[in-house]
């Protein structure tokens, strides 16, 4: 039984984010073989951490649903208090976070100088904005004088029914040779962050015409438009995956596939995670942000020299000048060109 030290680690953000604090536990592993490490994270995102080896226990956290307002915080953070947890490590950096790690009586409590709950932390490390957010987060390590230089990509474990699920999905497709699989991600939360419809329709019918096979990615929210995008193509050598795995499943299939296309949103960090080259599409945002593909061997495609760009960390519902020109300046043919010089270079 683990008990040389007790250690909570809250990242309530998306997926995304989720993925990218993994590191944090990993990390913490190696230095603390026998801890307890516990994880906070919103149910969406529970599934990325089952079968992960330096996480104990997922503790999740509905701040959407039942746990929604001042009662839902008090309630978990009572559940958390009972643990008696020596440390809390909080990357993510809203005021509830900080809030549910000091009443949950947590005795040290690390936390960056960009919360708003930073006064609720015992320890504040600076943030620094050019860093990716993996080394980002594990700066937060260096107040348990945990000093970690080299580069720590997050990982996460598919169980064997996941893969079972995979290769039936696979095989239900008729897709017998994955030699030349191509995995593309097409759909974003933000707008601004969504490279255009027609743009993945021209993208995947040269795939497919050049011998490519395309698996499009994504969740329930993201089915109609892959349908669309399937259905546009209308060439065979397409199918769609979204809103029929779990995010372990997913992670799965970008782990089979030889590239994946994606906007800047999770997949491209679930890539990250099974160490599958990415091709990035990236509008609104910009990769100093911190949130890149991290792999050495993937790519960002993006519109260079606009002064409108960044317009938000986040992206938006609309472009703010309405003209769109960080995306539609991105055409099909950079972006394919990237894909075979990456898939032949991997």
């Amino acid at each position: 039984m683990r008990t040389s030290i007790k250690i909570l680690i809250v990242q309530t953000a998306i997926i995304g984010d989720v993925v990218l604090a993994l590191p944090l536990a990993q990390v913490l592993r190696k230095r603390y073989p026998d801890a307890q490490i516990d994880f906070v994270v919103v149910p969406r995102a529970s599934g990325l951490l089952v079968n992960h080896p330096a996480i104990d226990n997922v503790i999740i956290f509905d701040k959407r649903g039942v746990d929604k307002g001042v009662f839902g915080l008090i309630n978990l953070s009572r559940k958390l208090k009972s643990q008696n947890y020596d440390v809390a490590i909080v990357p993510h950096r809203s005021i509830r976070s900080a809030l549910l790690v000091r009443l949950a009586g947590c005795k040290k409590r690390i936390g960056f100088s960009k919360s708003t709950g930073k006064k609720l932390f015992t320890d504040i490390v600076p943030y620094p904005p050019s860093m990716h957010e993996v080394e980002r987060n594990l700066t937060l390590l260096r107040k348990m004088a945990i000093v970690h230089n080299e580069k720590e990509p997050p990982h996460v474990y598919p169980t064997d029914n996941d893969k079972e699920v995979v290769d039936k999905l696979l095989s239900d497709e008729k897709i017998l040779n994955i030699k030349k699989l191509i995995c593309v991600a097409p759909g974003s939360v933000w707008n601004t962050k969504r490279w255009m419809l027609e743009s993945y329709v021209e993208l995947v019918q040269k795939l497919v015409g050049t011998g490519f096979t395309v698996g499009l990615i994504g969740g329930e929210d993201d089915f109609h438009l892959c349908n669309l995008i399937l259905k546009s193509v209308d060439m065979g050598g397409v199918f769609n995956t979204a809103g029929k795995l779990t995010l372990l499943q997913s992670a799965e299939m970008i782990k089979r596939c030889n590239v994946l296309v994606s906007n800047d949103s999770a997949p491209i960090h679930l890539a990250a995670a099974v160490n599958t080259p990415v091709v990035a599409i990236f509008g609104a945002t910009v990769p100093a942000f911190g949130f890149s593909p991290y792999s050495d061997r993937s790519v960002v495609v993006e519109t260079a020299g606009l002064k409108c760009r960044p317009c938000s960390i986040h992206g938006g519902n609309e472009c703010p000048i309405k003209t769109f020109d960080c995306m539609k300046r991105i055409t099909a043919d950079m972006v394919f060109e990237k894909v075979v010089d990456v898939y032949y270079n991997k």
